[in-house]
């Protein structure tokens, strides 16, 4: 998964680098996105992932230019900056799920486990 963490962030990177809103967008997912399969996502973000994905392949391209640049090519800039944002929103969840699945370790030096007397170089 921290793969797709990785090229959530790559996109949202894409998303924040400086020029028009469609095209950062474009790059953005077809650079990073558009090859994540839906089932190799946490179940809480297939729906959003699925429902983007939709958007961005949803016109038909016409002469050689690809699909996502023909869905975005017909947003208008609403649109695209909405796009932008759930794929923010994404980035969001997918940090949230993998903090939930890292191991959770000892804050305090109590919650340490004491050191084998072995172990402990005698003066």
């Amino acid at each position: 998964m921290d793969n797709h963490v990785d090229r959530f962030f790559a996109a949202v990177a894409a998303l924040a680098a400086h020029g028009h809103i469609k095209q950062r967008l474009i790059s953005a997912y077809e650079e990073n996105l558009s090859y994540i399969e839906i089932d190799e996502l946490p179940v809480t973000i297939r729906q959003s992932f699925a429902d983007l994905r939709t958007l961005m392949h949803s016109v038909e391209p016409l002469n050689g230019e690809g699909p996502i640049c023909a869905s975005v090519r017909k947003m208008s800039v609403i649109e695209a900056d909405a796009c932008a944002r759930q794929l923010v929103d994404l980035y969001g969840e997918m940090i949230r799920v993998s903090e939930d699945t890292q191991e959770v370790l000892p804050l305090q030096l109590e919650e340490r486990a004491a050191v084998p007397p072995f172990l402990i170089k005698s003066g």
